[in-house]
């Protein structure tokens, strides 16, 4: 009998995945991970590979608890009906000739660049862009040459983030793949650069 109630129940819930399939509205959430990979990947690239810091890895002896026959059914049909959005876009597109293009002159650069990141003279600013920190520490003959690279490697960057939202479909996430990118290129700064904080203040890594 009490099976007999389990199968009923679970042929309700598929009948009202059924009925309600037609009208779900699936949103495109930004893909996180896949963002953080794709800037990691691009920063690498511009920058040369910097020894990432490492994870500490989490294990867990828990089990996850056995679903309800009802519930474990109705999660299999909605998974098949109603595909996560997250996995239509489980990897970023990066590799447009746009992007590609803006990378190499942002690799080029940073040629002249580090050694300004190096003295502390220019550091990462929270919104994912560049700033001349102190220009005292630049020599007057080369603050020209200086505000010249900070100023083309910002136009680069915001085309960088624009191109990348541009080149998945969804221009409406330049905001957070700028975000990402903030984040990810003070992650992967060399010890004892300078990086603003979410208040204006600079500290060093």
């Amino acid at each position: 009998m009490r099976r007999l109630s389990s199968m009923t129940s679970a042929l309700r819930v598929l009948a009202l995945c059924m009925a309600l399939s037609a009208c779900v509205t699936i949103n495109v959430y930004f893909p996180a991970a896949a963002a953080e990979k794709a800037a990691d990947r691009i920063i690498d690239d511009i920058w040369g590979s910097q020894p990432a810091p490492s994870m500490p890895e989490h294990t867990s002896s828990l089990q996850p608890a056995a679903q309800p026959v009802p519930v474990a059914l109705a999660a299999l049909v909605l998974h098949a009906l109603v595909p996560a959005a997250q996995a239509q876009s489980a990897d970023l597109n990066v590799s447009t000739p746009a992007i590609r293009q803006l990378t190499a002159a942002m690799e080029a650069r940073h040629g002249q660049l580090k050694k300004y990141y190096d003295s502390g003279a220019v550091g990462l600013s929270n919104d994912g862009l560049i700033a001349l920190r102190d220009q005292n520490l630049v020599p007057l003959p080369e603050r020209t040459a200086v505000r010249k690279l900070v100023t083309d490697e910002n136009a680069d960057r915001n085309n960088l983030y624009r191109e990348i939202a541009g080149a998945n479909g969804q221009p409406q996430w330049e905001g957070d793949i700028r975000a990402t990118f903030a984040q990810r290129w003070v992650s992967r700064a060399a010890a004892g650069w300078y990086i603003q904080d979410a208040a204006g203040g600079w500290r060093q890594k």
